[in-house]
Protein backbone atom coordinates (compact mmCIF):
# COMPACT_ATOMS: atom_id res chain seq x y z
CA UNK A 1 0.00 0.00 0.00
CA UNK A 2 1.42 3.61 -1.12
CA UNK A 3 1.28 5.97 1.77
CA UNK A 4 1.90 9.86 1.57
CA UNK A 5 5.57 11.03 2.87
CA UNK A 6 3.44 14.14 4.92
CA UNK A 7 2.30 11.79 8.17
CA UNK A 8 -0.16 13.90 8.40
CA UNK A 9 -1.76 13.33 5.36
CA UNK A 10 -4.20 10.47 5.11
CA UNK A 11 -2.03 6.82 3.40
CA UNK A 12 -2.82 6.36 -0.41
CA UNK A 13 -4.94 3.84 -0.73
CA UNK A 14 -7.48 5.18 -4.11
CA UNK A 15 -5.68 6.60 -7.54
CA UNK A 16 -7.67 9.33 -8.07
CA UNK A 17 -6.73 9.05 -11.86
CA UNK A 18 -8.08 6.06 -11.74
CA UNK A 19 -11.35 6.31 -9.91
CA UNK A 20 -11.77 9.68 -12.16
CA UNK A 21 -11.34 7.34 -15.14
CA UNK A 22 -13.94 4.93 -13.58
CA UNK A 23 -16.63 7.51 -13.02
CA UNK A 24 -16.32 8.41 -16.17
CA UNK A 25 -16.52 5.23 -18.03
CA UNK A 26 -20.26 4.76 -15.82
CA UNK A 27 -21.79 6.98 -18.90
CA UNK A 28 -20.24 4.97 -21.89
CA UNK A 29 -21.20 1.43 -20.37
CA UNK A 30 -24.50 2.63 -19.18
CA UNK A 31 -25.71 2.84 -22.92
CA UNK A 32 -25.31 -0.47 -23.35
CA UNK A 33 -27.80 -3.20 -23.40
CA UNK A 34 -29.98 -3.80 -20.28
CA UNK A 35 -26.89 -2.18 -18.24
CA UNK A 36 -26.33 -3.07 -14.66
CA UNK A 37 -27.62 -0.16 -11.83
CA UNK A 38 -28.46 -2.57 -8.53
CA UNK A 39 -26.44 -0.87 -6.53
CA UNK A 40 -27.05 3.15 -7.24
CA UNK A 41 -30.80 1.82 -7.50
CA UNK A 42 -31.33 0.22 -4.07
CA UNK A 43 -29.05 3.19 -2.22
CA UNK A 44 -31.71 5.48 -4.47
CA UNK A 45 -34.57 3.76 -3.79
CA UNK A 46 -33.59 3.52 0.12
CA UNK A 47 -32.61 7.33 0.18
CA UNK A 48 -36.35 8.20 -0.57
CA UNK A 49 -37.65 6.11 1.71
CA UNK A 50 -35.62 7.66 4.69
CA UNK A 51 -36.40 11.23 3.79
CA UNK A 52 -40.23 9.70 3.59
CA UNK A 53 -39.86 8.21 6.95
CA UNK A 54 -38.16 11.64 8.20
CA UNK A 55 -40.70 13.98 6.49
CA UNK A 56 -37.85 16.12 5.46
CA UNK A 57 -38.64 18.42 2.50
CA UNK A 58 -35.91 19.93 1.26
CA UNK A 59 -35.85 23.50 -0.09
CA UNK A 60 -32.12 23.36 -1.64
CA UNK A 61 -30.25 19.85 -1.83
CA UNK A 62 -27.09 18.68 -3.52
CA UNK A 63 -27.03 15.52 -5.41
CA UNK A 64 -23.67 13.66 -5.61
CA UNK A 65 -22.87 10.92 -7.70
CA UNK A 66 -26.49 10.19 -8.92
CA UNK A 67 -25.45 9.47 -12.62
CA UNK A 68 -29.20 7.69 -13.11
CA UNK A 69 -30.42 11.54 -11.89
CA UNK A 70 -33.62 9.56 -10.22
CA UNK A 71 -33.29 11.27 -6.72
CA UNK A 72 -33.07 15.17 -8.30
CA UNK A 73 -36.37 14.33 -10.45
CA UNK A 74 -38.28 13.26 -6.86
CA UNK A 75 -37.27 16.07 -4.97
CA UNK A 76 -40.13 18.49 -5.87
CA UNK A 77 -40.13 21.45 -5.72
CA UNK A 78 -37.05 21.90 -3.99
CA UNK A 79 -33.86 23.64 -5.69
CA UNK A 80 -31.52 20.49 -6.11
CA UNK A 81 -27.69 20.82 -7.50
CA UNK A 82 -26.27 17.78 -8.80
CA UNK A 83 -22.59 16.91 -9.20
CA UNK A 84 -20.50 14.51 -10.18
CA UNK A 85 -16.78 12.86 -9.21
CA UNK A 86 -16.54 12.08 -13.07
CA UNK A 87 -16.99 16.17 -13.72
CA UNK A 88 -14.34 16.74 -11.36
CA UNK A 89 -16.21 17.63 -8.44
CA UNK A 90 -13.89 16.93 -6.08
CA UNK A 91 -15.63 15.32 -2.49
CA UNK A 92 -11.90 15.63 -0.19
CA UNK A 93 -11.87 19.10 -0.95
CA UNK A 94 -14.11 21.99 0.64
CA UNK A 95 -17.23 22.38 -1.70
CA UNK A 96 -17.47 24.99 -4.28
CA UNK A 97 -21.17 25.60 -2.57
CA UNK A 98 -22.82 25.68 0.35
CA UNK A 99 -26.27 26.70 2.26
CA UNK A 100 -27.76 23.37 1.75
CA UNK A 101 -30.45 21.82 3.66
CA UNK A 102 -30.30 18.08 2.59
CA UNK A 103 -26.82 16.95 0.71
CA UNK A 104 -27.51 13.26 -0.57
CA UNK A 105 -24.23 11.37 -1.26
CA UNK A 106 -24.50 8.00 -4.07
CA UNK A 107 -21.97 5.53 -4.05
CA UNK A 108 -18.84 7.49 -4.17
CA UNK A 109 -17.16 7.82 -0.62
CA UNK A 110 -15.82 3.92 -0.88
CA UNK A 111 -13.01 5.26 -2.92
CA UNK A 112 -11.62 8.19 -1.19
CA UNK A 113 -8.33 8.27 0.77
CA UNK A 114 -9.30 10.71 2.79
CA UNK A 115 -13.07 10.28 3.69
CA UNK A 116 -13.08 11.71 7.45
CA UNK A 117 -12.29 14.85 5.25
CA UNK A 118 -14.49 14.10 3.07
CA UNK A 119 -17.67 13.67 5.67
CA UNK A 120 -16.21 17.37 7.11
CA UNK A 121 -16.41 18.60 3.80
CA UNK A 122 -20.24 17.53 3.84
CA UNK A 123 -21.39 19.31 7.20
CA UNK A 124 -19.96 21.97 6.40
CA UNK A 125 -22.41 22.38 2.87
CA UNK A 126 -25.62 22.17 5.10
CA UNK A 127 -27.15 24.79 7.08
CA UNK A 128 -27.67 24.33 10.53
CA UNK A 129 -29.94 21.64 11.23
CA UNK A 130 -29.82 20.45 7.31
CA UNK A 131 -29.66 16.68 7.14
CA UNK A 132 -26.66 14.34 5.03
CA UNK A 133 -27.12 10.73 3.97
CA UNK A 134 -24.09 8.67 2.31
CA UNK A 135 -24.92 5.52 0.64
CA UNK A 136 -22.05 3.34 -0.08
CA UNK A 137 -20.21 -0.03 -0.65
CA UNK A 138 -19.22 -1.43 2.64
CA UNK A 139 -17.11 -4.17 4.33
CA UNK A 140 -18.90 -7.92 3.82
CA UNK A 141 -19.23 -6.80 0.23
CA UNK A 142 -17.99 -9.36 -2.51
CA UNK A 143 -16.75 -12.21 -0.40
CA UNK A 144 -17.54 -14.55 -3.32
CA UNK A 145 -14.70 -12.37 -5.79
CA UNK A 146 -12.80 -11.78 -2.54
CA UNK A 147 -12.48 -15.92 -2.66
CA UNK A 148 -12.33 -16.66 -6.31
CA UNK A 149 -9.48 -13.70 -6.47
CA UNK A 150 -7.40 -15.72 -4.05
CA UNK A 151 -7.66 -18.77 -5.66
CA UNK A 152 -6.38 -17.31 -8.96
CA UNK A 153 -3.39 -15.64 -7.34
CA UNK A 154 -2.74 -18.76 -5.61
CA UNK A 155 0.39 -18.69 -3.21
CA UNK A 156 0.93 -15.02 -4.39
CA UNK A 157 -1.94 -13.53 -3.26
CA UNK A 158 -2.31 -9.46 -4.51
CA UNK A 159 -4.18 -6.86 -3.89
CA UNK A 160 -7.46 -6.70 -5.90
CA UNK A 161 -10.73 -6.01 -4.03
CA UNK A 162 -10.98 -2.62 -1.84
CA UNK A 163 -10.79 -2.75 1.39
CA UNK A 164 -14.08 -1.32 2.65
CA UNK A 165 -15.56 0.67 5.62
CA UNK A 166 -17.40 -1.21 8.18
CA UNK A 167 -20.62 -0.04 10.41
CA UNK A 168 -18.63 0.26 13.11
CA UNK A 169 -15.98 2.39 11.92
CA UNK A 170 -18.65 4.47 9.73
CA UNK A 171 -19.85 5.34 13.32
CA UNK A 172 -16.89 6.62 14.24
CA UNK A 173 -16.36 9.15 11.72
CA UNK A 174 -19.63 10.57 11.62
CA UNK A 175 -18.47 11.39 15.52
CA UNK A 176 -15.43 12.59 14.61
CA UNK A 177 -16.65 15.10 11.63
CA UNK A 178 -18.99 16.55 13.92
CA UNK A 179 -22.55 15.29 12.84
CA UNK A 180 -24.85 15.54 15.04
CA UNK A 181 -27.54 12.48 15.75
CA UNK A 182 -25.00 10.27 13.60
CA UNK A 183 -26.42 6.86 12.48
CA UNK A 184 -24.23 4.33 11.06
CA UNK A 185 -26.26 1.45 9.35
CA UNK A 186 -25.93 -1.37 6.92
CA UNK A 187 -28.36 -3.62 4.61
CA UNK A 188 -27.62 -6.41 2.14
CA UNK A 189 -28.22 -6.71 -1.22
CA UNK A 190 -27.81 -10.23 -3.19
CA UNK A 191 -27.00 -10.68 -6.89
CA UNK A 192 -26.81 -13.48 -8.51
CA UNK A 193 -24.11 -14.12 -11.59
CA UNK A 194 -23.70 -17.02 -13.98
CA UNK A 195 -20.48 -15.82 -15.12
CA UNK A 196 -17.35 -14.12 -13.75
CA UNK A 197 -17.27 -12.14 -16.76
CA UNK A 198 -20.43 -10.62 -15.89
CA UNK A 199 -19.77 -10.25 -12.45
CA UNK A 200 -16.74 -8.08 -13.73
CA UNK A 201 -18.51 -6.44 -16.34
CA UNK A 202 -21.87 -5.37 -13.77
CA UNK A 203 -18.86 -4.06 -11.52
CA UNK A 204 -17.50 -1.93 -14.31
CA UNK A 205 -20.69 -0.93 -15.94
CA UNK A 206 -21.49 0.80 -12.32
CA UNK A 207 -17.97 2.32 -11.52
CA UNK A 208 -16.69 -0.48 -9.14
CA UNK A 209 -13.99 -1.54 -10.76
CA UNK A 210 -10.28 -2.03 -8.96
CA UNK A 211 -9.18 1.67 -8.52
CA UNK A 212 -5.82 0.95 -6.16
CA UNK A 213 -3.27 3.18 -5.89
CA UNK A 214 -0.91 0.18 -5.97
CA UNK A 215 -1.38 -1.77 -8.93
CA UNK A 216 -1.59 -5.87 -8.74
CA UNK A 217 0.15 -7.52 -11.33
CA UNK A 218 -2.01 -8.75 -14.39
CA UNK A 219 -4.05 -12.12 -13.77
CA UNK A 220 -2.33 -13.79 -16.79
CA UNK A 221 -3.99 -16.75 -18.24
CA UNK A 222 -3.43 -19.27 -16.37
CA UNK A 223 -4.73 -16.93 -13.14
CA UNK A 224 -7.69 -16.05 -15.32
CA UNK A 225 -8.71 -20.25 -15.51
CA UNK A 226 -8.33 -20.51 -11.91
CA UNK A 227 -10.28 -17.88 -11.83
CA UNK A 228 -13.06 -19.25 -13.83
CA UNK A 229 -12.56 -22.45 -12.40
CA UNK A 230 -13.13 -21.32 -8.69
CA UNK A 231 -16.26 -19.62 -10.03
CA UNK A 232 -17.26 -22.91 -11.12
CA UNK A 233 -16.80 -24.98 -7.97
CA UNK A 234 -18.86 -21.53 -5.99
CA UNK A 235 -21.70 -21.95 -8.14
CA UNK A 236 -24.91 -23.77 -6.70
CA UNK A 237 -27.18 -26.77 -8.78
CA UNK A 238 -28.28 -23.61 -11.19
CA UNK A 239 -24.53 -22.89 -12.03
CA UNK A 240 -24.88 -19.05 -10.04
CA UNK A 241 -22.56 -17.66 -7.77
CA UNK A 242 -24.66 -15.29 -5.35
CA UNK A 243 -22.61 -12.66 -4.72
CA UNK A 244 -23.34 -9.83 -1.33
CA UNK A 245 -23.25 -5.98 -1.27
CA UNK A 246 -23.25 -4.72 1.78
CA UNK A 247 -24.10 -1.24 1.31
CA UNK A 248 -23.30 0.98 4.25
CA UNK A 249 -25.41 4.16 4.90
CA UNK A 250 -24.19 7.41 7.23
CA UNK A 251 -26.59 9.60 7.92
CA UNK A 252 -26.94 12.84 10.45
CA UNK A 253 -27.57 16.32 10.41
CA UNK A 254 -25.16 19.27 11.23
CA UNK A 255 -25.27 20.65 14.79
Amino acid sequence: MARSTDPRLPPTIFAPSRRLAARRRISRLQQAADPARFVVEDIVEDMLERLAFLQHRPTRALVIGDWTGTLAAALGDAEVTETEPAEGFDEERPYPFDGFDLVLSVATLDTLNDLPGALIHMRRALVPGGRAIASFVGAGSLPALRRIMLAADGERPAARVHPLVDVRAGAQLLQRAGWADPVADSRTLAVAFRSLDRLAADLRAQGMGNVLASRAPPLGKAGLERARRAFAEAADEQGRVVETFEILTLSGRHP
